[in-house]
């Protein structure tokens, strides 16, 4: 009995020492690539003093690229919201011919880089693209103007939404829903008073997701934006642009709001998580 106690101990002993060699390793890899960069951005903001950095952020390119930022992510938003919902919708409760393709396609931006993605774009809406004849003789420009910031954040951000929804859905299944067309509700009201609630988490989960990737998109916005100034210049071309210039503390000055968005964003995910009892960061 001794000899097993003290084997018992001996495991434990063992056990307790990897245990805090993981955990210190994990901190040490976290500090190194997360949070001495982060704290570093913040000093080099603000290394030439609160006004400096108040004059960066007030700069009307700068205040344009977070307007620009901020109007396509809502759109992007709202549209892979809307997109998310009925691809989920049609994808966990009903059976129909291209459903593993149409799954595939909502996978497609995660698999092709965004540089890619941006030059579909210009080989579609360019001058020589497929419509940019046509496009260029009625006067209506998309690409190095909003319209193809607009659609380039969209297709980047595009899975975030359904992939999030589809397994929620597919696992929850339809009994509810199904009871409650019986009973005689309406489709609209069936999904309102059931399915939304119920999905609610996932749902906001996702947009979540999908802000946090519009607001910080570099590649497809870079090669459609035309990196004009003041008109089609979001947060992340800002930042390089006032740096290739040496304007050092203005483009950690404006990185520093990324960076802001980016903590505010992790700090509502893990709320959503909390309230819903997210495990292992999936519903």
């Amino acid at each position: 009995m001794s000899t097993l106690a003290n084997s018992t101990l001996a495991r434990r002993g063992e056990s307790a020492i990897v245990r805090w060699t993981l955990i210190g390793v994990a901190l040490l890899i976290l500090t190194v690539f997360l949070v001495l960069p982060l704290a570093s951005v913040f000093a080099q903001a603000f290394a030439k003093g609160w006004q400096t950095y108040i004059n960066a952020i007030r700069d009307p390119d700068a205040a344009f690229a977070v307007r620009l930022s901020l109007f396509a992510c809502a759109i992007a938003v709202a549209l892979n919201l809307f997109f998310g919902v009925l691809a989920a919708w049609a994808i966990s409760r009903f059976s129909f011919r291209g459903k593993s393709l149409l799954v595939s396609l909502i996978d497609l931006p995660l698999a092709v880089s965004p540089v890619i993605s941006g030059l579909t774009l210009v080989l579609l809406f360019g001058l020589h693209g497929w419509v940019g004849g046509w496009l260029d003789a009625h006067n209506i420009q998309i690409l190095f103007a909003v319209p193809a910031i607009v659609l380039a954040t969209v297709f980047v951000t595009f899975p975030f939404v359904a992939r999030e929804l589809i397994p929620f859905m597919q696992a929850q299944g339809s009994d509810e829903e199904e009871a409650a067309l019986v009973l005689g509700a309406s489709p609209w009201k069936t999904f309102c008073s059931i399915t939304l609630p119920n999905i609610r988490w996932s749902l906001l989960y996702g947009v979540i997701l999908c802000t946090a990737r519009a607001m910080g998109e570099f590649g497809a916005v870079s090669v459609v934006s035309g990196h004009i100034r003041g008109e089609t210049n979001t947060l992340p071309l800002q930042v390089e642009i006032v740096y290739n210039e040496y304007n050092f503390a203005a483009a950690f000055s404006v990185a520093s709001l990324l960076s802001l968005i980016a903590v505010a964003t992790l700090a509502v995910k893990k709320l959503i998580e909390s309230r819903a009892g997210i495990h292992g960061g999936r519903l």
